[in-house]
């Protein structure tokens, strides 16, 4: 029998967890500082609206229908065997993305992991340990990237209800609270002000720059994972009492809050540094790319606070730990839940087999760090990601059909029955969604 989540919360926290990773955290600021502030914001909130939201509600039914792992899912919309095979062949360059992303994902985490560990050896006095633990030597780097996959393992290895959804209960209103308090003492801080303006009040002039909407369309893409199969995943779970508009809504508005509420703390941040000396801009007027501001910038302003000054380092790694966290559960779920029910081998033992092999393949990209460490960022991200994208609007908007589509809504919530705007929804997404996933596409190509 497939495990279903046991609460629409545990739902909400999982999926929620999924989406709300680094790129909301350190990405969607430096984007918002890059282009244009309120400008950017007040673009990414409407794409999310019109792009985002519709393709997350369309995957969660996708998985939901399905009620298994992505590829067997999908084929599931098929009619014929030439459509189950297409579909299957959509389903499996899915299931790479999120394997890619991981790849490069935990070696990113491990840095993370690696300053957290600094900031308490500071605190400890340990010298030596910190200047190691800041360095990125190769030593340092493989360890931690090991580290964080242990602690990726271990979460999904204990399942759906016991592992992922116990964790991102726990972890997601952790890091809500870790951002509030963080929010609240930058604040107070000289030169906050100014950044808060930059962030909230914005250029109208600048709406409609072609560059700056490119760049709040891909992170409205990109922020909810869709093209990912996390979410389609995560909807195989789903109970269908479940509402899936109602749930998909809910954990948007959480991913887009984590993004609103990282552009309060990142933004006021960036310009406190600047008003204790701190170097953000370039020579050319540009930001100083987003590693530089986590990794330099941040900690250069965390030394200009004294000791308090260590206490807020702490907070602001634990913080980003755990966004790096819950999103790398949902990547490593999708290959598992795959090969335990292609396979029917056990959990825990595919998932230390599965994570391994990942784990051994960060471990080659740190070792020809140069060479491979853009590539694949490129390739799952900018090249597969959008492509898979466009291929589950192909497949949910007419594949499926559009009376198949609102069936499965309709379930959970008979009320959308009656509702216009659900039964235009379906018309939405097999026209207006892969118009603008093209758009995505061409910009990333």
């Amino acid at each position: 029998m497939r495990e279903h989540f046991a609460s629409r919360f545990g739902f909400i926290m999982a999926a929620a967890g999924a989406a709300v990773g680094l790129g909301n955290i350190w990405g969607f600021p430096t984007q918002a500082a890059s282009n244009g502030g309120g400008a950017f914001l007040v673009a990414y909130l409407v794409l999310v609206l019109i792009l985002a939201f519709p393709m997350l509600v369309m995957e969660v039914a996708i998985g939901r229908h399905g009620q298994a792992n992505p590829v067997d899912s999908v084929r599931k919309l098929g009619k014929s065997p030439l459509q189950k095979w297409l579909a299957g062949l959509v389903g499996y360059a899915g299931m790479l993305v999120p394997s890619l992303v991981l790849s490069f994902y935990a070696i990113v985490a491990g840095w993370l992991l690696a300053f957290l560990a600094a900031s308490v050896t500071r605190m400890l006095g340990w010298q030596a340990a910190t200047d190691w633990l800041e360095a990125f030597g190769l030593g340092r780097n493989i360890v931690w990237t090991l580290v964080f996959y242990l602690l990726t393992i271990l979460v999904v290895q204990a399942g759906v209800r016991r592992g992922i959804e116990r964790w991102s209960a726990r972890l997601m209103p952790a890091l809500f609270v870790l951002f509030l308090l963080l929010f609240c003492y930058i604040l107070t801080q000289n030169g906050a002000m100014a950044g808060l303006r930059h962030y909230l009040v914005p250029d109208f002039s600048k709406v409609m720059d072609g560059q700056l909407l490119i760049s709040a369309m891909g992170q409205a893409f990109f922020s909810l994972t869709i093209g990912g199969c996390s979410m389609l995943m995560y909807g195989s779970y789903l109970s269908r009492q479940e509402s899936i508009p109602t749930t998909a809504f809910q954990v948007t508005l959480i991913d887009t809050g984590v993004a609103f509420l990282a552009g309060l703390v990142i933004l006021p941040a960036m310009f406190v540094a600047m008003h204790n000396g701190v170097t953000i801009y370039g020579e050319d007027g540009s930001l100083l790319s987003s590693d530089t501001l986590v990794f330099q910038v941040l900690p250069a302003l965390f030394d200009t606070m004294g000791p308090l000054g260590l206490v807020m380092a702490l907070v602001f790694f634990v913080l980003m730990g755990i966004a790096a966290l819950t999103s790398s559960i949902s990547m490593l779920e999708v290959p598992v839940s795959y090969a335990t029910e292609r396979f029917g081998t056990s959990r825990p033992r595919m998932t230390w087999l599965l994570g391994g092999a990942l784990a051994l393949f960060s471990v080659v990209i740190c070792l020809n760090f140069g060479s491979l460490f853009g590539l694949v960022i490129r390739l799952s991200t900018q090249n597969i990601q959008p492509l898979v994208g466009l291929g589950f609007c192909v497949l949910g908007g007419w594949m499926w059909g559009r009376a198949k589509l609102f069936e499965e809504l309709v379930k959970g919530t008979p009320a959308l029955a009656d509702s216009l705007f659900w039964r235009i929804w379906p018309w939405y997404v097999r026209l207006v969604c892969p118009l603008l996933v093209v758009l995505v596409i061409g910009a990333s190509w």
